[in-house]
């Protein structure tokens, strides 16, 4: 090869590298994958679970990023405010999605309007647990323990203000004729962690949450919502079989994009997230952490997301809650 053919065959070189390496480095842009709530907590597990997974599918890197705060409701403004790229998406359960617009009069977006649902993949329960300093070991113990010890007066902690296990409190405290105090907390983990710390007796948030202090028995997971018992918790009864009805309705976890994002970006990432969720590892990693696994598409998931706000929109407005 001559000198000048060399030069002419290097140049051509550079110049396809250059005119290709704007479409890989498009490619290559980091997923970011937002978590309303803190690192260690029910959903954060669950979204570093399927983001390790993902990045293979989607041939990306994947981050999770966690932005806590008002029971999801920075990450919803920031996934609003991210461009409809297929470079954002939010990772989320019913509580941002549908309860918290129910019970706000300005979260800051509207699901509707400002959200795609991507994909759903999977339900499960809400729980009452107890710490394990509490020597009541079931939810009537707990009853009888908040009259004898507190004159009828309890607190228990909630991940959020304004959630569905605030308004869970306040059934149970009318139930049972107590007066009880829902301490919202910034997600699970510090409410956890009080909990272990024994600093409140008792919470309630989603078994995803609870169910590996459950196993090591740190905490006590003593009644479950749904409308069956949990086979990881089949000991554990339900609400229903303790006299309490209207909490069979299950929430449910699924992915968001930004309104305008191209439905084939949307459907790249559902197809990458049933293909993850159907390995058998991932699969077994999520039940573990109290989910039940169900693939739901676009669609559907907004269906699922419209059906529980209607009915937890019935719960809070027998309540007497006015939006705040």
């Amino acid at each position: 090869m001559t000198h000048l053919t060399r030069r002419l065959f290097l140049g051509s070189l550079l110049a396809a590298s250059m005119a290709a390496a704007p479409g890989a480095w498009a490619d290559a842009k980091p997923v970011r994958i937002l978590v309303g709530f803190p690192a260690g907590g029910g959903t954060d597990a669950i979204a570093r679970t399927l983001a390790d997974r993902l990045k293979d599918e989607l041939g990306r890197p994947v981050i999770v990023e966690n932005k806590p705060g008002a029971g999801g409701q920075l990450a919803a403004q920031a996934l609003k405010a991210s461009p409809p790229d297929g470079s954002t998406y939010f990772l989320s359960h019913d509580h941002t999605i549908s309860i918290l617009p129910l019970v706000m009069k300005n979260p800051g977006y509207d699901s509707a309007r400002d959200f795609v649902p991507v994909a759903g993949f999977a339900s499960f329960v809400n729980a009452f647990a107890l710490s394990s300093g509490t020597p009541a070991k079931s939810l009537p113990e707990y009853v009888n323990w908040v009259r004898s010890q507190g004159g009828g007066k309890g607190t228990i902690g909630v991940p959020a203000p304004a959630s569905t296990p605030e308004f869970l409190v306040k059934v149970l405290g009318e139930r049972y004729n107590l007066d009880l105090v829902p301490v919202p907390y910034r997600g699970s983990a510090p409410l956890i962690g009080d909990m272990l710390g024994n600093q409140i007796a008792a919470g309630t948030g989603s078994v995803p949450d609870f169910i590996e202090h459950h196993k090591a028995g740190r905490l006590r997971v003593a009644a479950v919502l749904g409308p069956k018992r949990q086979a990881i918790l089949p000991d554990v009864p339900t609400l229903a079989e303790l006299g309490i009805a209207g909490f069979e309705d299950l929430p449910y976890y699924g992915v968001f994009a930004p309104a305008g994002t191209p439905k084939a970006v949307i459907d790249e990432f559902a197809q990458a997230l049933s293909k993850v969720i159907a390995q058998p590892d991932v699969r077994t990693r999520l039940t573990e952490l109290g989910l039940t696994v169900e693939f739901m598409n676009s669609a559907q998931l907004a269906a699922r997301e419209r059906a529980y706000a209607k009915s937890w929109a019935e719960i809070i407005r027998k309540s007497g809650f006015q939006p705040q």
